[in-house]
């Protein structure tokens, strides 16, 4: 399966089979991929405005390092409200398609890569121009949709992630489908398993590990999809000492993909309400991940996840220093303990209140206190989202 890449995100390692100017598509004489920087520039000054790329036989493996670093924020480009709009409808689109994919893989059908290929560029660009926006509206979940809206997080959780570690555009588009893809052997189980409403036996989560197994067939029938997005979905269950699976992998037998899913995946997990948990803060959630390191999960990756995300998170919840609760609405570059906070509950009284945007880096007597699970406080959120 063959995409069509805007010229100025073309990055190295990338198999052109086909280009595109303002006339047309042109054949090229010898596909390849493209090997230096000086062939960008030669194909954007020749009026290429699209070239077609057949991504799995493209490398991309440059733009993963080995070692990662901490990378200022990027500026948001657009305001919150304005994104928003379109966080939303992305949302929405990404819930149709995601649905209808996973429908197809209980008829047994194929998933077509085109369509989720499309979604994930959106994504990428959403999260490029105010990550705030994707990750606000997505905290809304209905806890009989979790294999749905865990998928989507995910998706959305990883190219945050990436586009934090300065992953290229193009890894983070992979990373997107991986995540959208990630729990698609999940199909393979029993119902009976899948939705239980209750823990599972030692026996019935053996079962549901084979989901695991149960991917890799589903994986190889979608042409066009890359190595890397393959990781995102194969990877996310393996652990450092080698106690994870399907494979027991082992330390550098992980890629930095790989290690990134098992992060992400537990993350959304451990945060998410499900039909027999309510859903954890997620300072609670990064003191589990943290007791899982070294031995499991990367430490410093991890540190860099909780950068990424901030300790408040945005779409969660959380108590002030003057007794009221609120939803992180917005983050604050310069200060990650000084976001902006929609204020809606009273913990003093239990009641509900008018709605307050309290900006922190302007109110400087106030902090947060605690982040708050809405379960275990009994307080609804939906209405203020």
């Amino acid at each position: 399966m063959v995409q069509a890449v805007a010229v100025e995100d073309l990055c190295e390692g990338l198999f052109v089979v086909a280009l595109e100017n303002a006339k047309g598509r042109l054949r090229v004489n010898k596909p390849g991929r493209i090997h230096s920087i000086d062939l960008i520039n030669r194909i954007k000054a020749n009026g290429i405005q699209t070239v077609w790329v057949d991504f799995e036989q493209s490398d991309l493996s440059d733009y993963v390092p080995d070692h990662y670093q901490y990378n200022p924020k990027p500026p948001k480009t657009t305001s919150m409200d304005t994104e928003r709009k379109r966080a939303e409808s992305i949302l929405v689109k990404s819930k149709d398609l995601l649905s209808k994919a996973i429908d197809n893989l209980y008829e047994g059908k194929n998933i077509d890569i085109a369509p989720i290929a499309d979604l994930s560029e959106s994504i990428v660009d959403s999260i490029r121009c105010n990550p705030d926006a994707i990750h606000c509206v997505a905290a809304l979940r209905n806890k009989d949709s979790y294999l749905l809206e865990h998928s989507l997080n995910v998706a959305f959780l990883m190219v945050s992630f990436g586009r934090h570690l300065g992953l290229n555009q193009q890894v983070l588009k992979q990373l997107a489908i991986g995540g959208l893809l990630h729990d698609i052997g999940k199909t393979q189980v029993k119902l009976e398993v899948l939705n239980k409403p209750a823990r599972l036996t030692p026996e019935e989560f053996e079962h549901m590990k084979l989901h695991q197994v149960l991917s890799e067939p589903l994986l190889d029938c979608i042409p066009g999809l890359s190595d890397m997005s393959r990781q995102v979905s194969l990877l996310h269950h393996e652990k450092l000492d080698g106690s994870g699976y399907p494979r027991g992998l082992y330390g550098d037998e992980i890629s930095l993909v790989g290690r990134m899913s098992a992060i992400v995946d537990i993350y959304d997990a451990l945060t998410a309400t499900r039909c027999y948990k309510e859903s954890m803060s997620p300072t609670a959630a990064f003191n589990i991940l943290k007791s899982m390191t070294p031995h499991q999960l990367d430490s410093e990756l991890l540190n860099e996840f909780i950068r990424n995300v901030g300790v408040y998170p945005v779409g969660s919840l959380v108590e002030l220093s003057d007794e009221r609760a609120g939803l992180v609405w917005e983050s604050n570059d310069e200060s990650f303990l000084q976001p902006i906070v929609k204020c809606f509950y009273s913990m003093k009284y239990g009641r509900y209140l008018d709605v307050e945007m309290v900006n922190l880096a302007e109110r400087k007597q106030l902090v947060i206190e605690r982040g708050l699970s809405p379960g275990k406080e009994n307080i609804d959120p939906t209405p203020y989202r």
